[in-house]
């Protein structure tokens, strides 16, 4: 059975040609649970999307929902700016002794609005006003955000365009072994730090990904991010880590910079931290840093309290002990020895494989053929998007709470796509979804 395009209709007749999502998924989603969604005839799609990582915990948690929906009943408090709220003191406590205290990170919490793209501008605004320069240090391929200082440290070339005007005061340099992985870790960028003609203004910040999800699921090393987090330090730069995708628990750790050993300056969190794909971002960063006056920084959106309901159960019921930790990287050999498989199966080179915890994809010469990948597995009811540069990786970000036989489904499901995109006569062979 050839899956159905719903009536676009109201879609294509009031909303802007912006959106880009239900151009590759056409169906009309109703409802969700767990590890699928549901369109108006009920048909049933296994989500390795996750809301781009917001929904780590799937959809509709129900630990998650029952603490929103008792909160709601009893008339809690919805909307408080900055003002103090029985539900953000919660959320603070535990936040510090279940995340901040066992990893002794020292950090102060700003909740500086609800979106990812905001934990980053205020990043970025909290490091120049601290150091007391302009300049900002980005990587190749990098997404931090699409609001103008966001876009500034972004590296693809399409985003960056939509801005409008001249993304100025930051600079670019290779990631982890970009281009050609021969050459010694930051040797350039050191000696355009030390030369007194190299015209690169001295940055107050680095800011990095330690996974680029957007830019194709790059994996840095840890080798590398320590020698980043001591080339900051040596030449008095802070050290912005961007976990908006990778933190919660994506890579296995809480933080994904955890297994590098490393303490960041500033973190941005965001998407999963509510737990519940509630607006929610968070700016950490060492307390001497905190040089903020009050209100020199604010937003109408940053006190959204079921947001604070959602991530304290969030964090109650997945982090008080290691087992998500653990079955997210037990998990996540599980899916590298799938993807690995499916790789080698098919003709000619195979594609490459990458990832760490539960985030992975599987990178195609031709990214027509990522494309044709998901759009082959939205037909058989499986939810992948692509990323990269050119969209040549095909990305699988399951929930973390995904149980073992829909990751198998899934996987099978991604394996059967690959199969069946693989040459000119591949849809004839292969025939429509079940």
């Amino acid at each position: 059975m050839t899956v159905p395009h719903p009536d676009s209709g109201v879609f294509e007749a009031i909303e802007s040609e912006v959106r880009s999502y239900c151009r590759g998924w056409p169906a009309v989603f109703d409802h969700a649970h767990g590890s699928r969604l549901y369109d108006e005839n009920n048909r049933s799609y296994l989500d390795f999307f996750s809301g781009a990582g917001a929904l780590n915990y799937g959809h509709n948690n129900p630990v998650l929902k029952r603490a929103l929906l008792d909160y709601l009943e009893r008339d809690g408090i919805t909307h408080a700016l900055d003002m103090m709220t029985a539900a953000k003191r919660t959320f603070l406590e535990t936040f510090q002794e279940i995340v901040l205290a066992p990893r002794e990170l020292p950090y102060k919490v700003m909740f500086p609005g609800p979106a990812g793209t905001n934990a980053v501008e205020a990043a970025l605004k909290l490091a120049r006003k601290v150091k007391n320069r302009e300049n900002v240090v980005f990587f190749t391929n990098a997404f931090h955000g699409m609001s103008l200082g966001s876009l500034a440290v972004t590296g693809n070339a399409f985003k960056r365009a939509g801005a409008g005007i001249p993304l100025t005061h930051t600079t670019p340099m290779p990631f982890d072994d970009h281009p050609d992985g021969r050459t010694p870790d930051f040797v350039w960028f050191e000696r355009l730090l030390t030369s007194a003609g190299s015209g690169l203004d001295t940055p107050a910040a680095v800011i990095v990904e330690t996974v680029q999800g957007e830019g194709g699921i790059n994996v840095a090393r840890t080798e590398w991010l320590r020698e980043l987090a001591g080339l900051c330090r040596r030449r008095d730069m802070l050290l912005i880590v961007d976990d908006i995708q990778m933190g919660c628990g994506r890579t296995g750790a809480f933080f994904s910079f955890e297994e590098s050993g490393i303490t960041p300056d500033i973190v941005t969190l965001s998407k999963s931290v509510s737990g519940y794909g509630l607006p929610m971002s968070l700016t950490l960063f060492r307390p001497e840093l905190d040089v903020w006056e009050p209100g020199e920084h604010n937003g109408t959106f940053r006190g959204f309290n079921p947001a604070f309901v959602t991530a304290t159960a969030a964090l109650e019921e997945y982090w008080r002990d290691g087992r998500l930790e653990k079955q997210t990287l037990a998990r996540g050999d599980q899916v590298r020895q799938a993807l690995d498989d499916i790789a080698a199966d098919r003709p000619g080179p195979a594609p490459a494989v990458r990832g760490r915890g539960l985030a992975w994809g599987m990178e195609f010469a031709d990214p027509a053929r990522a494309t044709a990948v998901c759009a082959r597995a939205f037909e058989l009811g499986l939810l992948l998007e692509t990323s990269g540069p050119r969209d040549e990786v095909v990305k699988l970000l399951p929930p973390l709470t995904i149980g073992d036989e829909e990751l198998e489904e899934g996987l099978a499901l991604f394996g059967r796509a690959v199969r069946e995109t693989d040459g000119p006569d591949s849809r004839k062979k292969g025939g429509n979804a079940p």
